[in-house]
């Protein structure tokens, strides 16, 4: 997100301050159009030292650190990220109460997070999931605790973006990724009847919705997510199909539990989309990408 995100604020005019924990990122982000200042975002005298020097109008509060994740082991990919949901977002809200930011722009996620029942696509109104699986209830809580703080945040005006799954360069889904190679070599089956619904957006759209955000965005919560969520069963297929790839093997979905564990067939059968109607509405955004079917680049 860095990568598509500093330089659309910088373009429009914005003093952009970069935080990471690596020196070796300095250069990187002097490109990009930013001004780097090195903390980590777990140590609250590190944080406050950076945004007490920065004195920003506006936090954008994008950490993460997701890497491949293992579905048999969902808990495990998301451990470290859920730390920065829980105390680097409150070491950044404690620093940005200091400094009297005027906005708090967050990450959160649309895409895995809904509650399991009712209709296949939700809105910002709906709840995250009240019983999640345990594999990914501290997923879950994280983004709850995150979400929670910076709403409850009555000294700024508190934005939470839940972002739909990535697609787009330098995501788990750009061309030659590990998880498109998978499709392509039909290691990637449909599990059960594929009833999961996925909502898609391009890294691409999550900038620009970001950027809407920062400059107009009222306090509360919006899904950005494309136009389309689909089925598991209906875009697996249709990718394959792009990737010149057989159809997708078909598996019970007792079989993808062992393969892919629960999180993994909770992904493929459960899961709920998400709408964008508000952001477009309220952000006055609309996804260059409107449909992850002409968005995703294969090749």
């Amino acid at each position: 997100m860095g990568g598509q995100l500093v330089p659309r604020l910088a373009g429009a005019g914005h003093e952009v301050f970069a935080m990471t924990r690596n020196e070796s990122s300095k250069a990187r982000l002097s490109e990009l159009g930013a001004e780097t200042v090195i903390a980590d975002a777990l140590d609250r005298g590190q944080v406050e030292a950076a945004v007490l020097d920065a004195k920003p109008d506006v936090i954008v509060h994008q950490l993460t650190a997701i890497g491949h994740v293992d579905t048999r082991h969902f808990d495990r990919s998301f451990a470290a990220t859920n730390r920065l949901r829980i105390e680097g977002t409150d070491n950044l809200l404690a620093a940005g109460r200091r400094v009297g930011v005027q906005r708090f722009v967050a990450q959160s996620n649309g895409a895995f997070t809904y509650a399991r029942t009712g209709g296949p696509v939700k809105t910002e109104e709906d709840p995250l999931d009240p019983s999640p699986i345990s594999q990914m209830a501290p997923m879950i809580a994280a983004i709850g605790h995150l979400e929670k703080a910076v709403l409850g945040a009555d000294w700024t005006e508190g934005i939470v973006l839940r972002y739909g799954a990535f697609y787009g360069p330098g995501t788990s889904m750009a061309p030659g990724s590990a998880q498109l190679e998978m499709i392509r070599k039909r290691k990637f089956p449909v599990v059960g009847d594929g009833a999961g619904v996925w909502s898609f957006i391009h890294i691409a759209d999550a900038a620009e919705a970001t950027v809407a955000a920062i400059e107009n965005g009222a306090p509360g919560i919006y899904n950005i997510v494309d136009d389309d969520p689909a089925p598991v069963a209906e875009w697996l297929p249709e990718l394959a199909k792009r990737l010149g790839a057989k159809a997708p093997m078909r598996v019970p979905r007792f079989v993808g539990r062992l393969a892919a564990g629960e999180a993994g067939a909770v992904l493929m059968t459960e899961l709920r989309g998400a709408s964008n109607a508000k952001a477009k509405r309220e952000l006055g955004w609309r996804p260059a990408h409107p449909s992850w079917r002409t968005g995703l680049q294969v090749s």
